[in-house]
């Protein structure tokens, strides 16, 4: 599918899931390579940036966990910028692209900001809001390491086990897709700064400074989720020799009353007690008398 949206003398085409028709009719209009236009209609796993003679050829892809209209975990965007134009080029419903469409159409930023209405800076607005969608995802994570926290307290360790396993994960994927992101607007940064001049060198140092904004995030959140399985461990394992500490001392319990009963379960001829009046009475009273002993010494070792 794709949209056109014009603002002055500024074009911007979004791509969604483009036909090669679509393709073909954006390579000719806006004179892009062949080899660009390929790459615009697959995925493409790694990020990358490429100059060419109008324009600036750029990959990245963006994590996603809530707002996420797939099963891919990662979003890709391919990034047209030219003078005049920019294209866009993507594979699944990003929600940030959606309401920047919006905004383009109705032209409530390019208004604010008449003096850089060019294809750069569309591009500027577009990454930032972008990258403002992923610190809401981390956002998001945040909000359910808290809800973790209340429910560790709470004794669901158990089941906490599976959603801080899910919390990592997620984590991890937001690291690994953005890794690359520093060393490609460094790329573009010293690409772009040629074609569209210094005005260009500083939106890219801006959007740096969102994309460290970020990495600090996911490092916080990584750093409350090792603490809080580290507790949940401790206190799993504390459970658990809470249960092993009980079954040891029924154990120890019933031992000697299975030893008694034993002995005078045996089929032998002569054996004390057995056969005497209230025989049955006095070994259950031996029983107990032994249980109960055993039960003070634990009491008195604060065993229990």
């Amino acid at each position: 599918m794709l949209k056109r949206y014009t603002s002055n003398e500024t074009t911007w085409i979004d791509l969604f899931q483009p036909t090669p028709e679509e393709i073909r009719t954006v390579m000719e209009e806006f004179d892009i390579h062949p080899s660009v236009a390929n790459d615009l209609i697959t995925p493409t796993f790694k990020p990358m940036v490429e100059l060419h003679k109008n324009f600036v050829y750029l990959i990245l892809h963006f994590p996603a966990f809530r707002h996420t209209h797939s099963y891919e975990e990662n979003q890709e965007v391919d990034f047209v910028i030219g003078k005049d134009f920019l294209i866009t080029s993507r594979y699944d419903t990003i929600d940030p692209i959606h309401k920047f469409s919006k905004e383009f159409e109705v032209n409530s930023i390019l208004e604010k900001k008449e003096k850089n209405n060019n294809a750069e800076h569309v591009f500027f607005l577009l990454v930032k809001k972008l990258y403002k969608s992923i610190n809401h995802e981390l956002e998001y994570i945040q909000d359910a390491l808290e809800n973790v926290e209340e429910r560790i307290f709470q004794g669901d360790e158990k089941n906490m086990v599976k959603e801080l396993s899910f919390l990592g994960r997620d984590l991890l994927n937001a690291k690994q897709a953005t890794n690359p992101h520093k060393e490609t607007l460094e790329s573009l940064k010293e690409v772009g700064s040629g074609m569209f001049g210094k005005d260009f060198y500083k939106q890219i140092d801006t959007i740096l400074g969102e994309y460290k904004r970020i990495r600090h995030n996911i490092e916080v959140n990584k750093e409350s989720l090792n603490e809080l399985r580290e507790t949940n461990n401790s206190l799993l394992s504390t459970k658990e020799n809470e249960t092993i500490k009980t079954l040891t001392i029924m154990a120890f319990v019933t031992f000697p009353l299975s030893l008694v009963a034993a002995i005078f379960g045996m089929n032998a001829t002569s054996m004390p007690i057995i056969g005497t009046e209230n025989d049955f009475w006095i070994v259950i009273g031996i029983m107990l008398a032994l249980a109960t002993s055993f039960f003070i010494f634990f009491k008195y070792k604060k065993w229990l």
